[in-house]
């Protein structure tokens, strides 16, 4: 599947960004977003912008998105897992 965004120009002139940049940030927050909701996890939202899980992860912070989102059950279970 693929999804087409027209982008005017101006946005890009307005971000300072070139297509190719643009495109490879837009990809990295919709990947983000995805992981955020759950609807994906790290490796598959970093295969489906074809960059490794290692370096999306890092690539997190820049959405305000955490690595790690564990409610305080989640988090004890995984305490007493350890």
């Amino acid at each position: 599947m693929q999804i087409i965004v027209d982008v005017p120009n101006s946005y890009l002139d307005a971000m300072h960004r070139g297509p190719d940049d643009f495109a490879q940030e837009a990809k990295l927050a919709m990947a983000s977003k995805l992981f955020e909701m759950k609807r994906l996890s790290s490796g598959m939202a970093a295969s489906l912008i074809g960059m490794d899980r290692v370096t999306f992860l890092a690539q997190l912070q820049r959405f305000g998105v955490p690595m790690i989102d564990l409610d305080a059950d989640e988090l004890a279970q995984d305490i007493g897992h350890a």
